[in-house]
């Protein structure tokens, strides 16, 4: 006799990491830590450093630090070793060890809402994480800065 089968429809499936691949894929990205047996950070030429943008809007997920980038005079991004001493990731989540203190404005005014941290100093280069600050006003003589407190948290 012929058999017959039944074909369920397809579901997509949401599923998050655990705790300590969280941990783990902070550590992989912010501190140069391997992940035994999935990851390690021996490339002819890893980043050593990760560098921080400000952004007057979310640059999305489709976007780049280059999207919506801050752009009073005197800006630039802020380099931050990848190493445990540049950041404390801890649980699921990632600080910078030291407050990230950007260039004091010398012309234009802007307000950051968002910040990103990516891969190189400049241009539209790969946004790893973004998202949204308390404003900062930005005006001639004002020196934006991200404490020390801020997290990033991975789910």
């Amino acid at each position: 006799s012929p058999s017959s089968f039944v074909q369920l429809p397809c579901f997509g499936l949401t599923m998050s990491k655990s705790n300590v691949f969280e941990n783990d894929l902070l550590q992989l990205i912010f501190n140069a830590v391997p992940i035994s047996n999935i990851a390690d950070n021996a490339g002819s030429a890893p980043l050593t450093e990760l560098h921080v943008a400000l952004h007057t809007a979310d640059p999305g997920e489709a976007g780049n630090q280059a999207t919506s980038e801050c752009s009073y005079t005197g800006y630039s991004r802020i380099a931050v070793a990848r190493t445990s001493g540049g950041w404390t990731v801890t649980g699921d989540s990632v600080s910078p060890n030291a407050d990230i203190d950007f260039p004091e404005a010398t012309a234009g005014s802007e307000i950051a809402t968002h910040a990103s941290i990516g891969v190189a100093s400049s241009g539209s280069t790969k946004a790893l994480y973004h998202g949204s600050i308390a404003p900062i006003s930005i005006a001639p003589g004002v020196a934006p800065k991200l404490k020390q407190g801020s997290t990033i948290t991975e789910n």
